[in-house]
């Protein structure tokens, strides 16, 4: 059983290896720790690269996630008139959730991310769809009507009284028992 185990372990250990190594590739950076070739000497990189977004298609009033790399120290994303300046979190790739304004106008827009040890400006487009998303995680309502809670309290109180009955009736001795 232990070696079934320490095999399954080691098998994960491979796949997760195996599976970084494209990422890795993908990403080659100098041993200083800085973006690949480039910059000029006085930061650590050349700026936000490989900007991505998800969803690409996002409606009013809605998240959506941004990541750029490049940013080791941190940055900032902003769209005027889409959503607020937001931070980008520091490391190898940074990321920042941002909430589309209610008002934004829908159509084609673009966001802008840059560094804060950099003065470079990377874009990446996206899109804003007419209308909000459904209000998840609320079940699609915002609280019970006088009908539910009127039903939920006439339960409860069926609760109790049958639990108060029968705790009497537990107490209470059998004729002929002493």
């Amino acid at each position: 059983m232990r070696v079934l185990r320490a095999l399954t372990v080691a098998a994960a250990a491979c796949v997760a290896v195996g599976l970084s190594t494209p990422f890795a590739g993908a990403n080659p950076s100098d041993p200083l720790g800085g973006s690949p070739a480039g910059g000029n000497g006085s930061n650590t990189g050349n700026g936000p690269s490989n900007v991505t977004v998800n969803p690409y298609n996002v409606h009013q009033g809605s998240t959506m996630q941004v990541s750029a790399a490049g940013c080791r120290h941190g940055g900032t994303v902003w769209s005027a008139g889409n959503f607020p300046q937001t931070n980008l979190s520091a490391g190898s790739i940074g990321f920042a959730t941002v909430r589309i304004f209610n008002h934004a106008s829908p159509g084609n827009h673009t966001l802008s991310v840059k560094c804060n040890d950099n003065s470079l400006v990377a874009t990446h487009r996206f899109a804003i769809l007419a209308g909000n998303g459904a209000h998840g995680g609320i079940g699609g309502s915002f609280g019970p009507s006088t009908a539910e809670t009127a039903i939920g309290a006439g339960l409860v109180g069926v609760a109790a009284l049958g639990a108060g009955v029968h705790v009497m009736r537990r107490r209470r001795p059998l004729r002929g028992r002493a």
